[in-house]
């Protein structure tokens, strides 16, 4: 199946929008196929705001109106706990409220961004949205994240390069409560390396400590840098300490 006849099929549809590379091309190719498509963004305290403010941005370029839906996903104790099934809790939770708002809108349909190249196996936010019945549609047509940014680049997209980003959730140890301290202390550290010039790595809670893990580039980048690191990161961490083992 094709994109274009994927939306000739479901041409009114509501999207879970992050500002990412897969949903913002997703935003992008419901436009060019004629669908009424609708952008959400849900802001918890896993959404650094430079995620909101890209949705914003590219949701402007393409003329598409984004509503903004705020909600503390702590307050669910499934999420908070931190099990190996938050993931699930929290994607069912969001997508709930997805569709919910998407009722009232009138938009008979839910779409995510999730593409070809996810392994469904290894992400327990795959059976909320099964359950929910969630489309994905870069995935139904068996778009790849490697063909989705190369479509994006000829689309002029800015989000064509943009690094992968997993929620901040993701920098807490599975099983450590998470808390919305701990969140934001991951997020100051993160926008200070952005700061700093390091774009595709990430900061993970470790005993209190901050530990540095990046991308075979930006460790190259980090002897130059490692005393701005350290007075950056500081203020928020008791420890700076790298991880050895480059990203991939």
């Amino acid at each position: 199946m094709t994109l274009e006849a994927f939306f000739a099929q479901h041409p009114r549809a509501a999207l879970g929008f992050s500002g990412g590379v897969d949903s913002a091309y997703l935003l992008y190719a419901a436009r060019q196929h004629g669908c009424q498509v609708g952008a959400y963004f849900i802001k918890t305290p896993f959404q650094p705001q430079f995620e909101l403010e890209d949705a914003r941005r590219l949701a402007a370029d393409l003329g598409v109106r984004l509503q903004v839906l705020a909600f503390d996903v702590l307050t669910l104790d499934e999420v908070a706990a931190n099990g190996p099934r938050r993931c699930y809790y929290c994607k069912r939770a969001l997508f709930g409220l997805l569709a919910r708002h998407a009722r009232q809108d009138g938009y008979p349909v839910l779409l995510d961004g999730t593409n070809a190249s996810d392994d469904a196996a290894d992400r327990p936010g795959m059976q909320a949205l099964k359950e929910l019945e969630v489309l994905s549609p870069l995935r139904l047509c068996g778009l790849t994240k490697d063909e989705i940014r190369r479509r994006s680049r000829e689309a002029g997209l800015f989000t064509w390069d943009k690094p992968a980003y997993a929620c901040l959730a993701t920098r807490i140890p599975t099983g450590t409560p998470i808390a919305a301290g701990d969140l934001e202390r991951v997020e100051r550290g993160e926008n200070a390396l952005f700061a700093l010039g390091f774009s595709d790595f990430r900061i993970r809670l470790y005993h209190g400590a901050a530990r540095i893990q990046l991308t075979e580039t930006d460790f190259a980048r980090l002897p130059q840098a490692r005393a701005r690191v350290e007075a950056a990161l500081r203020p928020d961490f008791e420890e700076v300490l790298l991880d050895l083992k480059v990203r991939p």
